[in-house]
């Protein structure tokens, strides 16, 4: 994988949307994320810097552009750097 991608599941995780890396690789094998129009269905697809992504957790939606990958799972501020909160568009 190059520096410039993550696994979906990872990024998750790191971001701080999941406790652990096997509840986020969970959550896109269930088909409940989206990356622009494209259904994530596998923990291994890869998500860039800009991506948008769209999912459901816990009765909220949350739409959210990728700012970075991170390195590690760090801080919850941390975290916070690693996204940016963008408008959901409903068709």
């Amino acid at each position: 994988m190059t520096e410039d991608a993550c696994r979906i599941d990872v990024w998750l995780w790191r971001a701080r949307f999941f406790k652990t890396r096997a509840l986020a690789a969970q959550f896109v094998e269930d088909g409940r994320v989206r990356r622009g129009e494209i259904r994530l269905d596998k923990p291994s697809r890869t998500v860039r810097c800009g991506d948008r992504l769209v999912f459901a957790q816990s009765g909220r939606l949350h739409a959210v552009t990728v700012d970075a990958l991170g390195e590690r799972r760090g801080p919850a501020s941390e975290a916070r750097m690693l996204y940016s909160l963008t408008p959901a568009v409903m068709d």
